[in-house]
């Protein structure tokens, strides 16, 4: 069964903090044994010396002498001193025994030939076994008298070091359980605190793949899991609008195209079961025709939105004549102007202004901004236009007289498929998508698109678009 991140966090940094702490006592053991090997060899060996030094007379009459040295070096040492011949025998020694009975359990064994040997040179300090004890000792040994036929040996358990480095062992481990204790709590509390943001997130993506995009992760924080949870809640919210985008997109579109389809069947089907009169016919054909553009309108619109989204609508950029490509749209929609009596302001008092952009593409802007204010201007109303030719950039105004649009509904009016007065004939055959092709060109040539508008009076588009060199440099 895998663990789960708060486990493995968790158990990870205690393993740590556990091995630490063990490796730290091993490297402890070892600096403090080699300080008291090191500490015990001098003690001895210092011994030895005073020994070698002091003695004079190694016959057994002098045992005061002997005693006199040794006895208060083996007191305060804790040092076992004693003196060996050159075949191992012990001769003398300092311990309570021998001051008693002239023999000890020192005298009771031989020292090894080998050790006698290694002390004839410069001496020894080493950790060895002798038959007179019953674990290693640390022994230090030195050649004495006129011909180096004697030797002194001074002896210190190694038991007394390993019982300081257990004692002291002890202690540590008793006193570091303490701050343990307090560092795992916190160790505890820090990863509970890490991993609940990131829990919160896996239970918001569970949620959100199984489309639930109301959950959110709580920011507890201003450090980088804090940051990271105020990204996931914009990436929730960014979601959650795409996904209410979808749906409303495949609920505009379904709208839109049962709509006319529904009316093309019906009538279709009434001239092919003869429900529909002859001498109407070319009536209803007309409706099917004009249900039949319709349709095509809504699809080469939704196509230009996914070609314009997905960026295979390329940007042809050519330096033209704004003016004269908004004098050709105008002289097309002469006769609808004409049918509303409509006054045009402003058209004439414009000079002729070059722009580096896709002619295209700004012909549909130009297109769709004059076909709204022809379509939403009131009976005998005005439409005004004004150019303005700045040093970084052309803005571009149209304004209608008319009805409006309130300003609730402004936010909204270059959403896909929104219509403002959806009780109007002229917007129910469009198709929603004009102002929404406007935005996505204008902003695909870095440009800006704004609308003001006040009820009952006027509607004013405003349109910015950067000026270019050949180079594309602004």
């Amino acid at each position: 069964m895998k663990l789960k991140l708060f486990k493995k966090y968790f158990f990870t940094t205690v393993i740590i903090i556990v091995v630490s702490i063990v490796v730290l006592m091993m490297i402890f053991s070892v600096v403090l044994n080699d300080h008291i090997t090191n500490s015990s060899y001098s003690t001895l060996e210092k011994c030895c010396d005073e020994l070698s030094e002091s003695i004079t007379d190694l016959s057994t009459d002098a045992d005061e002498q002997f005693l006199a040295i040794a006895s208060p070096l083996a007191n305060v040492t804790d040092a076992d001193i004693f003196i060996a011949d050159s075949h191992g025998a012990v001769l003398k020694c300092a311990c309570s025994q021998w001051q008693q009975n002239k023999k000890c359990m020192h005298s009771s064994y031989i020292i090894p030939k080998d050790v006698i040997d290694r002390a004839t040179g410069d001496g020894i300090s080493e950790i060895t076994g002798l038959k007179m004890y019953k674990y290693p000792q640390y022994v230090s040994a030195k050649a004495i008298g006129e011909n180096k036929e004697f030797y002194v040996f001074a002896t210190l358990p190694i038991s007394q070091s390993h019982d300081l480095i257990s004692q002291l062992s002890k202690i540590y481990y008793l006193w570091a359980i303490i701050p343990l204790l307090f560092m795992f709590v916190a160790i505890y509390i820090m990863t509970y605190k890490l991993t609940k943001p990131l829990k919160s997130m896996s239970e918001a993506a569970k949620a959100m793949a199984k489309g639930d995009f109301s959950k959110r992760v709580p920011v507890t924080s201003d450090d980088e899991i804090g940051e990271l949870a105020v990204s996931f809640n914009m990436m929730t919210n960014s979601l959650s609008r795409l996904e209410s985008m979808r749906r409303s997109f495949v609920g505009n579109v379904s709208h839109e195209l049962k709509t006319p389809m529904t009316t093309i069947a019906g009538f279709i089907d009434g001239i092919l079961d003869g429900t529909i009169k002859q001498e109407d016919r070319e009536y209803y054909l007309g409706i099917v025709s004009s249900e039949v553009k319709r349709l095509s309108r809504l699809v080469n619109g939704m196509l230009s939105v996914t070609r314009l989204e997905s960026g295979e609508e390329v940007l042809k950029k050519q330096e033209f004549d704004i003016y004269s490509l908004l004098c050709t749209i105008m002289i097309s929609q002469e006769q609808r102007v004409e049918s509303k009596k409509i006054e045009i302001v402003g058209l004439d008092s414009i000079d002729p202004t070059n722009v580096y952009a896709d002619k295209d593409m700004l012909y549909q802007v130009l297109y769709n901004l004059v076909d709204n204010a022809i379509k939403f201007v009131n009976e005998n109303g005005k439409i005004s236009f004004d150019f303005r030719d700045t040093q970084n950039e052309i803005i571009f105004t149209i304004s209608n007289t008319g009805k409006g649009i309130p300003q609730s509904e402004l936010p909204f009016v270059f959403e896909r498929f929104y219509k403002v007065d959806k009780s109007r004939s002229d917007v129910k055959n469009s198709t929603g998508l004009g102002l929404y092709i406007v935005k996505t060109i204008v902003t695909a040539h870095s440009g800006k698109i704004s609308v003001m508008s006040k009820e009952n009076e006027f509607t004013t588009f405003k349109v910015t678009i950067p000026k270019e060199n050949h180079d594309g440099r602004k």
